[in-house]
């Protein structure tokens, strides 16, 4: 999931309005951007509900769930999007700087502590819930081998029981991150059709090679797959600092467009065909989703930047992180542990996990943002994160020493 957000200037914790006088107050070109995040709430809810009906109906993708529940079996595009968004939001500030980052270092740190305090501790959570409540695979609970390759943040290169099926895509964030400034060099000195070309064309040219031309794809090393789609977000930042020309094309319309071909063949492939061939549709949907951000991002449709930044979504936007990271516990736990006292399986399963393991997954999380998560995005070291959680400030607390 998309973890990540811009840096601090382009939509850091401190330009984020809180409440709705603030949204309402907001400048034009922020409301925008933080539409943004409103995207990336959805996104999260979506992957929720992806496992609320994955975990309840055997058989995947040909699920034993009644057909009118197809649109809820495509979780992994959800993904992609977050991937897409990442890149985009990430290269928003670089853009509007010549396409640098600030210093390698400082990014990297950054990423790290915005990403790995929430991560650690959802993994230590996932870790207790497999091993004492109800395993997250059934390859059995996690091992000695899983703690240490989760926790170095190493499952897209090395296979472990996982302790959380949501986790294998931190992994391959983590290491598009270090590929990002790369990505901003080729931009920066070749421009945005090199960058595009230099990622995709190596990946298009191996699924062609491979026998049926579609990939069977493991449990790790999917990072190379799926650049092309985080480059895609990093080529699409450039709209945000492009001339008023380009930030006015209908890119809502083009998104809608870009998306009509993958959405005619999924229809009449079949919703089993579009997963078993994910590694191309990923390739397919990414410009749309490009698109889909570059609309939002310059406030189009109204309506929709609209919607994207009331209050309900935002919030959710803003603890979209921890939801993704602690959601799938619960949501096991609750089909495999709860649900088979109360309700038959199936049908009644998935309601009975909507009504109650959603709000539990939803507050769950939100308290889990308030301690493992909002802490790290409104400060920059230990001192000042503590001090946040405490409501000490570093300042305060050497003038009482």
């Amino acid at each position: 999931m998309d973890s990540s957000r811009p840096t601090d200037s382009a939509l850091g914790p401190a330009a984020a309005p809180s409440g709705r006088g603030a949204a309402e107050s907001a400048p034009p070109a922020r409301r925008q951007l933080a539409g943004l995040d409103g995207l990336r709430g959805l996104a999260a809810l979506y992957v929720v509900l992806f496992h609320c009906w994955l975990y309840t109906f055997p058989g995947y993708p040909h699920s034993s769930a009644p057909r009118w529940l197809d649109g809820l079996m495509f979780g992994r595009l959800a993904v992609v999007f977050f991937l897409v968004l990442s890149g985009f939001s990430l290269a928003i500030s670089p853009a509007r700087h010549g396409w640098h980052t600030g210093g390698v270092g400082r990014f990297l740190r950054r990423r790290a502590w915005r990403i790995l305090p929430p991560y650690w501790a959802a993994l230590i959570l996932s870790l207790l819930v497999s091993w004492f409540v109800v395993p997250a695979s059934h390859f059995g609970p996690p091992t000695g081998e899983t703690v240490l390759v989760y926790g170095l943040v190493a499952q897209d290169v090395v296979t472990a029981p996982t302790p959380n099926g949501a986790f294998w895509s931190i992994g391959v964030e983590s290491e598009l991150y270090l590929l990002f400034p790369l990505l901003l060099f080729v931009r920066r000195r070749w421009g945005a059709a090199l960058l595009a070309a230099c990622v995709t064309i190596p990946v298009v040219a191996h699924g062609l090679t491979v026998p049926g031309a579609s990939p069977v794809e493991g449990d790790n090393w999917l990072a190379p797959d799926l650049a092309p789609v985080f480059a895609a977000g990093v080529v699409g930042a450039g709209i945000i600092s492009g001339s008023d020309r380009v930030r006015r094309l209908p890119w809502g319309w083009l998104a809608v467009l870009a998306a009509l071909p993958v959405l005619a063949v999924g229809a009449v492939r079949g919703a089993a065909w579009t997963v078993n061939h994910y590694f191309w549709i990923d390739l397919a949907v990414a410009p749309a989703m490009t698109m889909l951000l570059a609309a939002v991002a310059t406030g189009q449709p109204a309506f929709l930047v609209q919607l994207l930044t009331a209050r309900p979504v935002r919030a959710l936007g803003d603890f979209s992180y921890s939801l993704y990271l602690i959601h799938l516990p619960i949501v096991l736990t609750v089909i495999r542990r709860v649900a088979p006292h109360y309700v038959a399986h199936g049908l009644p399963t998935f309601c009975f996990t909507l009504a109650v393991g959603l709000p539990f997954a939803t507050a769950g999380a939100w308290l889990f943002s308030k301690v493992f998560e909002i802490p790290f995005k409104q400060n920059r070291s230990w001192k000042s994160a503590v001090g946040g959680l405490t409501g000490i400030s570093p300042r305060t607390s050497s003038q009482r020493g």
